[in-house]
């Protein structure tokens, strides 16, 4: 008697390797959506990092001491509007303050991407109200 093999795949076997291709198919998605997000808050983040560092190279360049607590502003970098808040915080130096940055989207004020702070000194800086001439 002469038995024939069948040379084809089974159903069954199938439908397993069509739930591997499915379940590795949506593993590559899920990575590939992942990594999107992940530089789209990469990039949001050094561009509001970049805004931190201009109003703090700002503060450097008005020279006012003390500085102005809870100032804010705009910014537009890289084609979208940016809303910084400044505040100023005493330290236990008189002549130094602690100065914060916080930066969001303008169009989502609450959404703080980063915040951003130094230290600025009396030294060299000209008191509030008083002229570049005094």
């Amino acid at each position: 008697m002469i038995i024939h093999r069948n040379k084809g795949m089974t159903l069954l076997e199938i439908m397993v390797a069509l739930v591997i291709f499915a379940l590795t198919g949506s593993a590559v998605m899920k990575a590939a959506t992942d990594h999107l997000t992940n530089v789209t808050t990469l990039k949001d983040l050094t561009f509001a990092t970049w805004v931190a560092n201009n109003r703090l190279t700002q503060l450097q360049l008005e020279q006012q001491w003390p500085p102005e607590n809870n100032r804010s502003g705009t910014q537009q970098l890289a084609q979208q509007d940016w809303y910084w808040r400044q505040t100023v915080k005493e330290t236990g130096d008189r002549q130094m303050r602690a100065v914060d940055i916080h930066v969001s989207p303008a169009n989502n004020k609450e959404r703080v991407i980063t915040v951003v702070s130094t230290f600025v000194t009396q030294t060299g800086l000209r008191q509030a109200g008083q002229s570049n001439d005094d």
